[in-house]
């Protein structure tokens, strides 16, 4: 399933003053290496996301459900995102 604009990232919270990154939430059934094509969020500017900022990825069809930690690491001139590679968390038992 591609990006939707109809569900885009939530904002988690925003920066004040532009003092540091705002931290974004986004769910779904794309892989990780989707998601982390040049701009995959296509509305990017629209949504207010800013290069620096933070982006918690959930694969939420993933067993076990996969988060990923990306940054903002461009906003293209068309107003998308590109996310960066980062730290990948998986859950898991450990009873």
């Amino acid at each position: 399933m591609a990006y939707s604009v109809s569900a885009p990232p939530s904002l988690v919270w925003h920066d004040i003053g532009n003092q540091g990154p705002a931290r974004w939430t986004l769910r779904g059934s794309d892989a990780v290496t989707a998601v982390r094509l040049s701009g995959y969020v296509s509305n990017a500017v629209a949504l207010g996301m800013k290069k620096g900022d933070l982006v918690e990825y959930t694969k939420t069809d993933a067993t076990p459900i996969a988060t990923q930690l990306m940054i903002v690491s461009a906003i293209n001139a068309n107003g998308s995102a590109d996310l960066s590679d980062g730290l990948a968390v998986t859950a898991t038992n450990s009873d």
